[in-house]
């Protein structure tokens, strides 16, 4: 289960972040500027915000595999039709309704992972699943893309293509999922009754939503305008652009289930504090770096590896333990539908505005400032580690 619930973030990942890559060639087909760009990355961010909020909590009512098929479906096919977008309008809303199905699959299937895994391995199991999504999104689709456009007749064939992997995916989910009582599987999530408003309540649930924006702001500003500030601003060829942004998906991978994993051992907030400082020094370097694409590679390896870390302990087990068990989903929904509404869905479009009126190299100050501001909030964060926990009772 956990293996296809990982499987199926990663092409959620996928259909997301193709669009990056591919926005060079749709730019040029349907005469759109940065600010669309931006607009539309944007446009997704929000949308998949508000329903992981809403279908987090619903999701903790009606059970994870009411959830999970639908949405995985509905992404997957909603990735295809971006593919018959004749201008932004019908671009933008096809971009828009997958993000709804992505947001409500994101707060159950970490729930149910949760669920799943053993308690001194939630943090890696969860890192695991969520590795997914940097790997197929910025290490496979910028290759995947790049590769397809040189022998398909455009871009519209490469969304249309994408779309089928989830299709089977949601066939076999379909026949292994199965909403199981948390009791059995960790005494520890033993649910109970408890309103709503818990989660806003909790002092982890509102940091890690504040530490997740910050986080946002350096993943959607970069995995959405670098494609074009190495191709436009730097001059490199589409196919080592794609090399390059590839490096954000294998060092994210790592970071993902590295950082989550680390964090069972050193702690929640240690993990955090030193994944903020790593992603602000690597993206310092890589705004730093000419038009080298090795080392760009490197450096923007290195700048994934902490700050999809950091997504991962975050939306992971940090949001998992704040709460009782039974608003674990809507715990996950809350963290990473603020993230994604003010990092994932404003950032990108403060920088296409950016980028558009003062050129695209002056994008890199919105995930630094965002990085030095999560650092602060990441301080006072409470410890939420089992094994440091089990520590301290003993």
């Amino acid at each position: 289960m956990v293996l296809l619930l990982a499987l199926s973030f990663g092409l959620v990942g996928l259909d997301r972040w193709i669009l990056g890559p591919l926005f060079p060639a749709i730019m040029a087909d349907l005469k759109l500027d940065y600010r669309d760009l931006g607009t539309l990355v944007g446009g997704l961010g929000i949308a998949w915000g508000i329903f992981s909020i809403l279908i987090g909590n619903l999701s903790d009512r009606i059970g994870r595999r009411a959830v999970l098929l639908p949405a995985l479906v509905l992404f997957s096919a909603l990735s295809g039709a971006a593919g018959l977008a004749t201008g932004l309008v019908m671009l933008l809303a096809a971009r828009t309704a997958m993000g709804a199905a992505e947001g409500a699959f994101l707060p159950a299937s970490v729930a149910a992972v949760a669920e799943a895994s053993q308690p001194r391995r939630r943090g890696f199991n969860q890192g695991l699943q969520l590795g997914a999504f940097a790997l197929f999104g910025f290490g496979i689709a910028p290759i995947l893309a790049t590769q397809l456009l040189q022998v398909l007749p455009s871009w519209r064939e490469v969304f249309m293509i994408v779309a089928v992997p989830g299709l089977v995916l949601t066939y076999l989910l379909h026949r292994v999922l199965r909403d199981r009582p948390r009791a059995t599987v960790d005494p520890g999530l033993v649910p109970v009754r408890v309103p709503w408003s818990t989660v806003f309540g909790s002092r982890n649930v509102l940091l890690a939503a504040g530490c997740l924006l910050c986080t946002m702001s350096c993943i959607f500003v970069l995995g959405a305008m670098v494609p074009n500030y190495l191709v436009d601003y730097l001059h490199l060829a589409p196919v080592k652009m794609g090399l390059v942004m590839s490096g954000m998906g294998w060092g994210g991978f790592l970071g993902e289930f590295s950082v989550a994993g680390a964090s069972d051992y050193i702690g929640r907030r240690w993990a955090t504090c030193i994944a903020f400082a790593g992603a602000a020094v690597g993206t310092w370097f890589f705004a730093h770096t000419g038009a080298d694409p090795w080392r760009l590679f490197l450096w923007l390896s290195f700048t994934a590896f902490f700050a999809l870390g950091l997504t991962s302990v975050l939306a992971g087990p940090i949001a998992s333990e704040a709460v009782p068990a039974a608003l674990m989903s809507s715990s996950v929904g809350a963290v990473a539908g603020a993230g994604e509404i003010f990092g994932g869905g404003i950032a990108p479009v403060i920088a296409g505005i950016v980028a558009q009126k003062y050129g695209i190299a002056q994008i890199f100050w919105i995930p630094l400032v965002g990085l030095g501001i999560g650092l602060v909030l990441s301080v006072a964060l409470r410890e939420t580690a089992p094994r440091l926990t089990e520590r301290l009772r003993a």
